[in-house]
């Protein structure tokens, strides 16, 4: 965290304690046992650095990079900040999870100091701080979720531990920008565990592809043999009607037939010789009817004169001018 630069911008000294170097040019006259810039009235300080001035022990500004003037022995240099975008790995550490499994985590931290006063009064070693910080908050964190949960819940775990230190870095002066997990190591049983959970859930994931396959094949089956029976049911339903339709129509048409065929038989006998015609119709039509008989039963009912066609045409006659009388 600290880190004494000389004028020329070359790093000498990074840490919380600071030991005197041997330096090859003039400018090493400029630091005291301590590793301290001197005071020699006049100073440039590096970009991106704060350099924090006590004068008679107590706390009276911070340099800003450029030129400062300070005055000769009442001035001192305490301590020098580095503004920059700081990294430290956090070293590796055993966690149990929620579900008793112990991890072997480590990470990496980002962090900016933001109040040069606070970062060198409001603690001994703000990288130390803020390490074990890292480290416990890891612990903490890492207590609150199952083994699957660690690995699932990767991001929302780093974006909890940077809000736990921030809110105890906040009196250092030091922002923690972000915080990643670079490895996770579990214990060789709990690894082949894994190993034989993911294979079962690629089992499962298999099976219920195949049975919803299978469930979908025997619903399209079902549902083509439904509609192979309505359309089946349609097309007897719409042939019954067109059977139904045809055949009124044909006993229409007979009926209408039949009608025109009687009133021309009403017309013909009312000319004439119309009785006559008529008489031959009714003898061809017996002739007819009984050179028919026998054929479709032998139980036969015959007239006692069945020889005698002149009085079955007579007889016939009479019945028709009966009718017509009335």
């Amino acid at each position: 965290m600290f880190r004494v630069v000389s004028q020329a911008g070359r790093v000498l000294l990074r840490g919380s304690q600071l030991q005197p170097l041997t330096l090859c040019n003039t400018q090493a006259q400029r630091y005291v046992s301590s590793g301290l810039p001197i005071n020699t009235v006049i100073l440039f300080v590096p970009q991106q650095e704060a350099w924090v001035v006590e004068r008679m022990g107590r706390f009276h500004r911070i340099l800003e990079p450029g030129l400062n003037v300070l005055i000769p022995v009442l001035d001192r240099i305490r301590y020098v900040q580095s503004l920059k975008e700081i990294v430290i790995n956090v070293p590796e550490q055993s966690a149990v999870s929620l579900d008793n499994v112990t991890l072997q985590i480590d990470g990496v931290l980002y962090l900016r100091i933001l109040d040069p006063y606070k970062a060198s009064y409001g603690v001994e070693d703000p990288e130390y701080a803020v390490t074990q910080l890292a480290q416990t908050t890891m612990r903490s964190e890492l207590g609150k979720l199952t083994l699957d949960k660690v690995f699932r819940e990767r991001e929302s775990l780093n974006t909890n531990i940077v809000d736990a230190i921030n809110q105890a870095s906040d009196y250092w002066g030091i922002k923690c920008l972000r915080y990643e997990i670079k490895d996770i190591h579990v214990p060789p049983i709990v690894k082949e565990a894994m190993q034989m959970q993911v294979e079962a859930e690629r089992r499962k994931r298999a099976m219920v592809l195949e049975s919803e396959g299978t469930r979908e094949s025997a619903i399209n089956v079902a549902e083509g043999q439904k509609q192979s029976q309505i359309l089946a049911s349609e097309a007897e339903r719409v042939e019954r009607i067109n059977k139904a339709a045809g055949e009124a129509n044909a006993i229409l048409a007979k009926a209408k037939a039949r009608g025109e065929a009687i009133k021309m038989l009403a017309q013909a006998l009312t000319q004439q010789n119309g009785n006559a015609a008529a008489s031959l119709t009714v003898a061809e039509q017996y002739v007819s009817a009984f050179s028919n008989l026998a054929k479709e039963s032998n139980t036969i009912l015959l007239p006692s004169n069945t020889g005698d066609i002149t009085s079955m045409v007579a007889q016939a006659m009479g019945i028709y001018g009966k009718l017509t009388q009335q």
